[in-house]
C-alpha cells in the first residue's frame, strides 16, 4: 500500500520557476527568521500570540527575554479577543494552513506596524508591503531547513552571520527517497530535534540551491487541485469554516475539523495516510483550549504535490468508511 503524507523526501532539481522569496532575508530556520525580525525592532516589551501555535516560536522570545501572552481564536481560526496593543508590543497572527490570506490582510490593516505574520504554514502567501512576516520552506518542499524574514525598516545585516550546514540534519530526506517514510521516520524525528535552539545563521547553500531549482507553478497547481477535491467531498463534514477558494494562493494541507478526529486519525494512519498533529501544546492553560483541543479535532490532510486524484479518492474513502 502506497504511503500518503508525512515528511518529504529530498526535492528533485528541476528548472526553477517563480521562487517566491528572492527579496526576503534567507536564514537557517523559520523561528530564527522571527528572531531576526524581533532583533530588528529593538525594544520589544511583549508579544501576543494565539494559543494554537507551535512551541518553537517561543524559542526566540525566551532568548531575547521578551514576555508573551496568548489570545483566543474561533472556528474560523481568527482572533476572538480585542487586544489593545501598547507601544513596543506586537501581535503575531498565523496564516493557518495557508488559507488565511484574506484574514491576514484585514489584520494587517488593523494593527499596521505592530503585527508580525507567521507564514510557517503559508509559504506562498503574498508579502504585504511594510508588514513584518516570516516563512518556512520545509512544510512545502523537500528541504531540511530554511526560513525567510521580511523585517522591513531593518537596520540589521546578515553579513556577519555564518552559513548554515544542512548535512547534519538532512539524512531523513535521503532515506525517505530511497526506502520510504517508515524507514526514515526515526531519523526524521532526530533531525527535527536538531533544529531546536539553533543559533541564527544564513540559509545553507545546499538548501538555497534546492529552493531555486523547484517548479513552484506546478507545486501550487497540484496543491490547489487536491485541496479542491477534498473540500468538494468532505466539506459537508467539516466543522471548520473554510475560506472561499479564491481568497488564498496555496494551501499547506486540508484542515478537516471533526469531533471524532482521534478515531479518524487512527484509521488514516492504519491505512498508511500519515496526518500530522498541530500542535499538542501542553504548556497552554486548560481553560484556553475550549471544549476540545484543536490539535485533536483538526486533521491536516495531505494535499501536496506528490499526490493526485487517486490518492485523494483513497483518503476520502477511508474517512467515509
Amino acid at each position: 500500500m502506497k504511503p500518503i503524507g508525512g515528511y518529504f523526501e529530498l526535492a528533485d532539481r528541476e528548472e526553477g520557476k517563480n521562487y517566491p522569496h528572492k527579496e526576503g532575508v534567507s536564514l537557517n530556520t523559520g523561528r530564527n527568521a522571527l528572531e531576526f525580525i524581533l532583533q530588528s525592532l529593538g525594544n520589544v516589551r511583549k508579544v501576543y500570540l494565539p494559543y494554537y501555535t507551535c512551541d518553537v516560536v517561543l524559542e526566540p522570545l525566551r532568548r531575547l527575554g521578551i514576555s508573551w501572552e496568548y489570545y483566543h481564536i474561533n472556528d474560523r481560526l481568527e482572533m476572538v479577543d480585542n487586544i489593545a496593543v501598547a507601544p513596543n508590543e506586537y501581535v503575531i497572527v498565523n496564516n493557518y494552513y495557508g488559507i488565511k490570506d484574506a484574514y491576514i490582510s484585514q489584520m494587517a490593516a488593523r494593527y499596521g506596524e505592530q503585527i508580525i505574520v507567521d507564514c510557517a504554514q503559508a509559504f506562498f502567501a503574498p508579502v504585504i508591503d511594510g508588514i513584518k512576516s516570516f516563512y518556512s520552506a520545509r512544510k512545502f518542499v523537500g528541504v531540511a531547513d530554511g526560513g525567510v524574514a521580511y523585517p522591513f525598516k531593518n537596520g540589521l545585516s546578515v553579513d556577519n552571520l555564518s552559513w548554515d550546514d544542512s548535512s547534519s540534519h538532512s539524512e531523513h530526506l535521503l532515506i525517505r527517497k530511497e526506502k520510504g517514510p517508515e524507514a526514515g521516520f526515526a531519523k526524521y524525528r532526530e533531525d527535527e530535534e536538531k533544529l531546536n535552539d539553533q543559533p541564527m545563521r544564513r540559509m545553507s547553500s545546499f538548501t538555497e540551491d534546492i529552493l531555486l531549482h523547484i517548479n513552484y507553478e506546478c507545486v501550487i497547481e497540484q496543491r490547489r487541485c487536491n485541496f479542491a477535491l477534498l473540500e468538494n467531498a468532505l466539506g459537508h463534514l467539516n466543522m471548520l469554516n473554510i475560506p472561499h477558494f479564491n481568497t488564498y494562493v496555496c494551501p499547506m494541507a486540508y484542515p478537516l475539523m471533526v469531533e471524532n478526529g482521534v478515531d479518524i486519525r487512527k484509521r488514516l494512519i492504519e491505512n498508511k495516510v500519515f496526518v500530522p498533529k498541530f500542535w499538542p501544546n501542553d504548556s497552554i492553560p486548560e481553560e484556553m483550549l475550549g471544549p476540545a483541543k484543536l490539535s485533536d479535532t483538526i486533521l491536516p490532510l495531505p494535499i501536496d504535490q506528490r499526490y493526485g486524484i487517486d490518492d485523494m479518492d483513497r483518503i476520502i474513502k477511508i474517512i467515509n468508511h
